[in-house]
């Protein structure tokens, strides 16, 4: 079933959405690494989500840049969504630099893999 192929991309909005309600007092601070380990985590994340809209769309090429859409307007909503979290602010550098990064790595990888691959007739 094709709707059964949204599930991946589902469950990392619920998790991206559940990491980002976490209100900062919630949350450790370690100084630099704790920035490198949530900016990581931002790269990661939305490098996973891109896979799985991708994933959705049976890695179909042309859907690489509709993917790409879909995960920034995800990541912008997401920062929106830290205006209401206790603590929290949204940042547009995380959109235009971390998750912006991540899914491009993310594209760029599978379109590399993928070509790799021997075309199956």
């Amino acid at each position: 079933m094709r709707i059964l192929k949204w599930f991946p991309a589902l469950f990392l909005m619920l998790l991206i959405f559940s990491f980002s309600a976490q209100p900062s007092l919630n949350l450790p601070n370690f100084g630099w690494v704790d920035t490198i380990a949530k900016k990581s985590g931002h790269v990661i994340g939305y490098a996973l989500l891109a896979w799985s809209y991708w994933y959705a769309f049976d890695f179909y090429k042309d859907k690489r840049w509709l993917v790409w859409l879909f995960v920034l307007l995800y990541a912008m909503t997401d920062e929106f969504h830290q205006l209401f979290v206790a603590g929290r602010h949204p940042s547009i550098w995380d959109v235009v630099i971390f998750d912006n990064v991540g899914a491009l790595i993310s594209l760029w990888f599978i379109s590399y893999i993928k070509q790799k691959q021997p075309d199956k007739a």
